[in-house]
């Protein structure tokens, strides 16, 4: 059964198939810091877990989506890698995941504000939509440390080298709007839209996708983030050989056939195939 222990720093709902994960400090812009980090990590594994959850969308309570780190431990505040192990250390075996992880879309709604932390957290996403007025940084560089949570991967495929560069390097600060110019974002909506614009993709998605096809190539495309084409390739093949085969192909092409909802059966937290190439490792 998935986790559903009590959160102190998230609030968490579903409804419709989309669960959303509000990041609920406040009166602190929703900033970051480890217990908020091991919440979300265990409410994004129990999505992952649960099929009545067909995507999720990640936002912030309040004005911001977050504003970075929480700066209250003064220049200790980045010095205290050991602080994650002992947030995680609940004394119970419970899974935790990324967004990237999570066999369901990630959306993050940024509402307001993201800074460093905020900024990586949604990037680990799978789409991003933003409000034009939000301010964003990856302003680590301006702190005296580094990006995380895999951006120097993750930024350059989804914006281009370049400006990723401009943006990891300077630690410069731009606007929603700036961002789905160049990419970071889809879109820019004023705030109050943000994240009903979210719950409409969302509802599309839970409403007419079949679970193991978007696990499937939501796994390909993050996987494909440091492959070559080819690589790609040779594990696209079987797998689409696998779910042509499956009842959720047959069943794509009836209910378009007879214009009507599709009833999907396979799930993706329990009938997906082995994947291509594990058995080698």
């Amino acid at each position: 059964m998935p986790d559903e222990a009590p959160y102190q720093h998230i609030l968490f709902d579903v409804e419709d198939g989309v669960a959303t994960i509000t990041l609920n400090r406040p009166d602190k812009m929703n900033a970051f810091h480890f217990p908020l980090g091991a919440e979300l990590e265990r409410a994004y594994a129990r999505c992952d877990e649960d099929d009545a959850v067909r995507v999720v969308i990640l936002t912030g309570a309040g004005k911001a989506f977050c504003a970075g780190a929480d700066m209250g431990g003064g220049e200790e505040t980045f010095g205290d890698v050991e602080g994650g192990k002992r947030a995680a250390d609940s004394g119970a075996r419970v899974r935790r995941l990324a967004a990237w992880q999570v066999r369901k879309p990630v959306i993050a709604a940024i509402n307001g504000h993201a800074v460093g932390v905020g900024l990586t957290l949604a990037m680990q996403c799978d789409l991003r939509i933003v409000a034009r007025e939000a301010k964003l940084a990856f302003a680590f560089v301006r702190r005296g440390i580094i990006p995380e949570l895999g951006s120097h991967a993750i930024l350059p495929r989804v914006v281009g080298f370049s400006r990723a560069a401009d943006l990891l390097l300077s630690g410069r600060t731009f606007r929603g709007e700036e961002a789905a110019a160049l990419g970071v974002a889809s879109e820019a909506h004023p705030a109050d839209q943000v994240v009903p614009r979210a719950r409409e993709w969302a509802r599309d998605v839970a409403a007419n996708a079949a679970p193991a096809s978007v696990a499937i190539a939501k796994r390909l495309l993050w996987e494909g983030v440091t492959e070559t084409p080819a690589e790609t390739m040779a594990k696209e093949k079987p797998l689409l050989e696998w779910i042509g085969k499956q009842p959720d192909a047959a069943e794509g092409v009836r209910s378009f056939f007879e214009r009507r909802p599709p009833e999907w059966r396979l799930s993706a937290s329990t009938d997906l195939p082995d994947w291509p190439g594990e058995d080698e490792r």
